[in-house]
């Protein structure tokens, strides 16, 4: 459990797999108790395994730097709990879902994927300008931006494994600063947009409500918060035939994930098993066998999102990010001024230059360098101030919390394999 290295003169603590997951859960738990106690940290969304997980990276890097020890961890469940979390994520990417949301959700899909599109573009071509390694460029770009720190955490170690020192770090910083600047934008741009065109909200009484579906894919609704929709009451049954759905999804994913191998395609673990219950999902939808139970699905895949996160922020090597300092806010500063530009000039117009549209770009910062529900903050901002949006909060979080994932997965493999 404990070495002394005396290259370093300090104590190495090593723990195992089931101290990694205890030491890790207590961090996330402090997250969320200094989250609750800070205002800032609830304005702009902050994941409470960010807060607690990157506050202890801080601490663990004076730490080292100070020669008193280094803390070492079993990532083992790091990644089985990515992996069931992304599992999770594919048994949302229902096709009929996806029709009901009519050509309003298509365009708005698009406009994501050519967000992701244009994240790459600048994020590559900028890391060539300024002479660093384009696989930084694409860190910088959608893996961190509209992936967030889920996709960081998932494609961090396999930019490692291809020669980016600290890539991991590196992700994880980058979308936080994406959190943050996403949801500083989105409310001064649509507030620009709406006085400047003169915008006026639909005049019907309806709550801004977001959609989820059931276990037959019909349409419900509830409100969502910053941090989460209200799931309702949970049925154990369900959570266990769940927890079943997804084991069986990730065992079957690993064979998907070999095949793609084979024909020498890198990808994360979890593409296959995205796959497997994505096709689960919507045989479940069609023939109606074995039922998905999206409540329980969403809660197990939030326990299971939690736990990785805190895990890969406990185990960010800050120390790897300083010689990168400056190219990375380069990167980050060109990445806010692409979304504003996108979201003002493209995300706006496309989709209909109304004030449902301006509500949306809002929204479109907040997850396009965050996370879905940044968007949904975001929005909540600009129509508590000038009134009721309801098909923004229909239309955004479809896209961005059940089938952005899958495109922008498919978007930062493709581009890694070509690099």
């Amino acid at each position: 459990m404990f070495q002394f290295s005396s290259e370093l003169e300090m104590m190495t603590l090593n723990l195992d797999i089931i101290q990694s997951i205890a030491f890790t859960t207590v961090v996330l738990l402090i997250g969320s108790f200094i989250k609750s106690k800070v205002y800032v940290l609830n304005k702009y969304c902050i994941p409470a395994p960010v807060v607690g997980g990157f506050s202890f990276a801080i601490i663990a890097f004076i730490l080292r730097q100070t020669g008193v020890i280094t803390i070492v961890f079993d990532t083992t469940l790091q990644n089985i709990l990515m992996t069931a979390f992304f599992t999770t994520v594919g048994f949302t990417a229902s096709l009929q879902v996806l029709k009901k949301g009519g050509t309003q959700v298509i365009k708005f899909l698009i406009v994501a994927v050519m967000l992701v599109l244009a994240q790459n573009i600048v994020g590559i071509l900028s890391a060539k300008a300024i002479g660093v390694d384009p696989l930084l460029g694409l860190i910088a770009g959608s893996v961190s931006m509209t992936g967030g720190h889920g996709a960081s955490g998932a494609f961090g170690p396999i930019m490692e494994a291809n020669g980016l020192e600290g890539a991991l770090s590196i992700a994880m910083a980058c979308a936080t600063f994406g959190l943050v600047s996403g949801s500083i934008i989105g409310g001064p741009l649509a507030n620009r947009l709406v006085q400047k065109h003169k915008l006026q909200p639909e005049e019907i009484g309806v709550k801004e409500e977001v959609i989820s579906t059931n276990a037959h894919g019909e349409a419900s609704y509830s409100e969502i918060s910053c941090d989460e929709a209200s799931i309702g009451k949970l049925s154990e049954s369900k959570l266990t035939s769940s927890a079943m759905q997804i084991i069986i999804a990730m065992g079957l994913g690993t064979i998907v994930s070999n095949l793609f191998s084979d024909i020498g395609i890198t990808m994360p673990a979890y593409i296959g098993a995205m796959i497997v219950a994505a096709i689960m999902r919507n045989i479940s939808d069609a023939k109606g066998i074995w039922p998905i139970a999206s409540n329980e699905l969403e809660s197990l895949g939030s326990i299971c999102l939690s736990l990785f996160l805190s895990m890969a922020m406990c185990s960010l090597k800050l120390w790897e990010l300083v010689d990168l300092a400056i190219p990375i806010l380069i990167l980050l500063t060109l990445q806010t001024l692409l979304m504003i530009l996108f979201a003002y000039f493209i995300t706006f117009r496309v989709m209909g230059k109304d004030y449902t549209a301006a509500v949306l770009a809002s929204g479109h910062c907040g997850f396009g360098l965050g996370a879905t529900p940044n968007g949904i903050a975001n929005m909540k901002s600009v129509t508590s101030k000038y009134g009721p949006a309801p098909n923004a909060f229909f239309i955004l979080p479809l896209v961005g919390a059940l089938f952005i994932e899958f495109l922008n997965s498919a978007v930062i493999t493709t581009l890694m394999n070509l690099l």
